[in-house]
């Protein structure tokens, strides 16, 4: 039996979201795991979220955006080793949650690219202290 991936947002969870002050920086805390290849490019999902990022540039930028720490992580030094490790961690902070919203519903925005590129994520919101 294969185990669930994720990558939509939870509505639920969302909209929770939506409630706090749209003027909080925010980080979030993105873990992935590519797919083996992209059907529709042909690319390994690796090198599909290398074109969804140079895609997205522009609209973090617009969105007050900085990538703090993009990685891969190396060993599990606390946890269970049979979970495995993500394929690559990214963490991104927003100058506020406004910002953030707006980059995800802009015209144009390439998030078929992440989706496309991903077997499984999570998109954790992280305060900024």
């Amino acid at each position: 039996m294969e185990k669930e991936s994720f990558l939509e947002i939870n509505k639920e969870q969302f909209q929770k979201f939506m409630e706090l002050p749209m003027d909080t920086p925010v980080v979030m805390l993105n873990l992935l795991k590519f797919k083996d290849s992209v059907p529709e490019t042909g690319l390994t999902g690796a090198l599909a979220y290398k074109e969804y990022m140079k895609k997205a540039t522009p609209f973090f930028a617009k969105a007050g955006a900085k990538v703090l720490y993009m990685g891969k992580p190396q060993t599990i030094l606390i946890g269970p080793e049979d979970e495995g490790l993500w394929d690559k961690i990214l963490l991104v902070k927003y100058d506020t949650i406004a910002g953030f919203l707006g980059m995800v519903k802009a015209v144009g925005y390439p998030s078929q690219l992440r989706r496309q590129a991903l077997k499984d994520s999570r998109l954790i919101h992280c305060n900024w202290i």
